[in-house]
C-alpha cells in the first residue's frame, strides 16, 4: 500500500491559504504511507509529463487536520516517487490544528501567531563549552600525520 488512505474530497474545512503563503511555509520529509490523499483521480498524462511542477509549486502540500496528514496537492509527485522506489516526498505542511477557520481567514490567524504556521523542530543544544568547534577534517598525501598527537 502506498497511502494511508484514498479518499474522494477535503475532510477538512477550506483555509482559502494563497500560493504565496504556502511558499513560506519550509518543506520537510513525508512518508507515503502516513498520508491520506484527497483525490482518486490520477491523469496519466500528468503522471508521465517531467515538466509538470513547471508553473507550480515544487513540493507538494500536506494539511494536517484532527492529527491526519491530508496531501492535498502533490498527488502525482507523490505516485512518481513510489513508482521509483521512494517511500518519501518533500512537502510544505500546512497545520490546520493549529488554526481555527471559524475565527478568520487562516493566513490572518499564520500572520498574527508566533508559532507560524508549521511545527517548528527543537533547537539543538548549545555547546558545554562555548570555545568547542568541530575538528577538521583534512587530508594529507601520506599517512605519517596519524601520528601526530595534534590530529
Amino acid at each position: 500500500m502506498i497511502f494511508k488512505r484514498v479518499q474522494d474530497g477535503k475532510p477538512y474545512p477550506d483555509h482559502d491559504v494563497s500560493g504565496r503563503t504556502w511558499a513560506t511555509i519550509p518543506p520537510r520529509q513525508f512518508r507515503l504511507d502516513e498520508l491520506s490523499t484527497t483525490t482518486t483521480v490520477l491523469a496519466l498524462d500528468r503522471l508521465l509529463s517531467e515538466d509538470s511542477t513547471f508553473y507550480g509549486d515544487l513540493f507538494a502540500h500536506v494539511v494536517k487536520w484532527q492529527g491526519e496528514l491530508y496531501l492535498e496537492d502533490g498527488l502525482h509527485r507523490a505516485v512518481r516517487s513510489a513508482l521509483r522506489s521512494r517511500n518519501v516526498i518533500h512537502a510544505r505542511m500546512l497545520d490546520l490544528d493549529a488554526f481555527d477557520p471559524a475565527n478568520g481567514p487562516v493566513e490572518e490567524q499564520m500572520r498574527t501567531a508566533d508559532t507560524g504556521p508549521v511545527v517548528r523542530p527543537a533547537a539543538f543544544p548549545a555547546p558545554r563549552n562555548s570555545n568547542h568547534r568541530p575538528r577538521a577534517v583534512a587530508t594529507a598525501p601520506h599517512p605519517t600525520w596519524l601520528a601526530d598527537p595534534n590530529w
